[in-house]
């Protein structure tokens, strides 16, 4: 077994159990791609069992913090199921949900989304990628289920110098059979949304904000939404979930055409009449400017924008433009109105994100309750261990 040493008090992070080891921290040693390591402080401590990477400033992966513990085929067994068996106990009320998040569930660079009878897995580090036929065995184990689909295509992968690969990996269609859908009908609370496993984003939908779309659908209801605005809306899920508690009118904006055709399709299969909803191709900033040039203000608007922070370091000029489209929307949102903004910035903490909201309030002269402050949904955890777990941030407000 090959071993990495560490520089002198450089094992401070994983005595309080936490799963990487930056290149910064070694002082020696090194293996393949993947290869499970042995991690020893500068006395020669046994610390952890890693995977090895690399091409990555990430350049160890803990595996596992026990001595004793083996790397193999069992292990990864035992993992799979306890992450799946995990999911039994949380309150989700959908047929697509996530099997496996990452450091959270002991397994770095796996993630696993299901949808329905089908498994969509990205491989994102070198330990994941060398141990790929192992999980994909596991897992389909686990759920027992025979379909997994492979989308491990997120930049992420080029970090760690591996590939993007997609496709099927299990339960491929014989040759004389038709190949199997990518394209699928999840259900989801209150109402049915279409997802494409093999071009939507991630693994083909945003499961993550599963819980944020119930509760704007319940404040809909309870307020009695008469205009809605969603940015950002990709395929339309707050859409939809707005007009599943009534909202009279929602306006979604996106700068991509096929997601705008996928939004107003989702309206569509969920037997709203086309008359409630308008679908506007363009950009976010320029159509909150434009409505408020115009006078137009909104009982409800959604900001729920693509990832401006990949880490700490693009912090600064991501919390520049997280202010703006915040100002922005505060200024045309009505008396008494809601406002659902989110943050899904890794380099952007949940402090650091309300104090964005607070500035952007202030530059827009309007003061607001923050009602409530929103996460992943259970199945995207969050553990004690590995707070950067913590990737996505929301804030309720509703203007004063």
């Amino acid at each position: 077994m090959k071993t990495i040493r560490l520089r002198l008090d450089k094992e401070r992070s994983l005595l309080r159990r936490h799963p990487w080891i930056f290149e910064s921290a070694i002082a020696k040693g090194a293996a393949d791609p993947g290869e499970t390591v042995r991690v020893e402080s500068d006395e020669g401590r046994f610390l952890a069992w890693a995977a090895y990477s690399p091409a990555s400033k990430i350049r160890a992966r803990v595996w596992s913090f026990d001595e004793s513990q083996r790397i193999d085929r069992s292990f990864f067994t035992a993992a799979c199921g306890c992450a799946v068996n995990a999911r039994t106990r949380f309150d989700i009320q959908s047929d697509g949900l996530r099997l496996v998040h990452g450091e959270s569930d002991g397994l770095p660079g796996l993630i696993v989304d299901r949808y329905g009878d089908t498994l969509v897995v990205q491989f994102l580090s070198s330990g994941a990628e060398r141990w790929k036929d192992v999980l994909a065995d596991a897992l389909l184990a686990a759920t027992g289920l025979s379909k997994l689909y492979e989308r491990s295509d997120a930049s992420g992968r080029a970090r760690e110098g591996l590939p993007a690969v997609t496709g099927w990996l299990r339960g491929m269609a014989q040759p004389d059979q038709c190949a199997h859908p990518v394209e699928l009908v999840l259900r989801e609370h209150d109402w049915q949304l279409a997802v494409n496993i093999a071009s939507g984003h991630k693994t083909g939908f945003y499961l993550d904000q599963r819980d944020s779309r119930k509760k704007f659908c319940d404040y809909a209801r309870r307020l009695n939404f008469q205009r809605v605005l969603n940015c950002y809306c990709y395929t339309g899920g707050f859409t939809v979930a707005a007009l599943t508690g009534g909202a009279a009118h929602v306006t979604s904006i996106d700068s991509s055409g096929p997601a705008i055709e996928k939004a107003a399709a989702n309206v569509a299969l969920n037997g709203f009449a086309a008359s409630r909803a308008t679908f506007v191709d363009a950009d976010v900033n320029t159509s909150l400017r434009q409505f408020g040039a115009e006078g137009k203000t909104f009982d409800a608007i959604v900001l729920d924008p693509p990832k401006f922070a990949p880490t700490v370091a693009h912090a600064e000029r991501a919390a520049r433009a997280y202010k703006d489209i915040n100002r922005l929307a505060l200024k045309i949102l009505a008396p008494g109105g809601v406002l659902f903004t989110y943050s899904c910035s890794g380099g952007i903490s949940a402090d650091l994100f309300h104090k964005i909201v607070a500035s952007a309030g202030i530059d827009a002269g309007v003061d607001g309750y923050i009602c409530e402050r929103m996460g992943g949904a259970p199945d995207h955890p969050m553990t004690i261990n590995f707070p950067e777990g913590e990737y996505l941030k929301g804030l309720v407000v509703m203007r004063k």
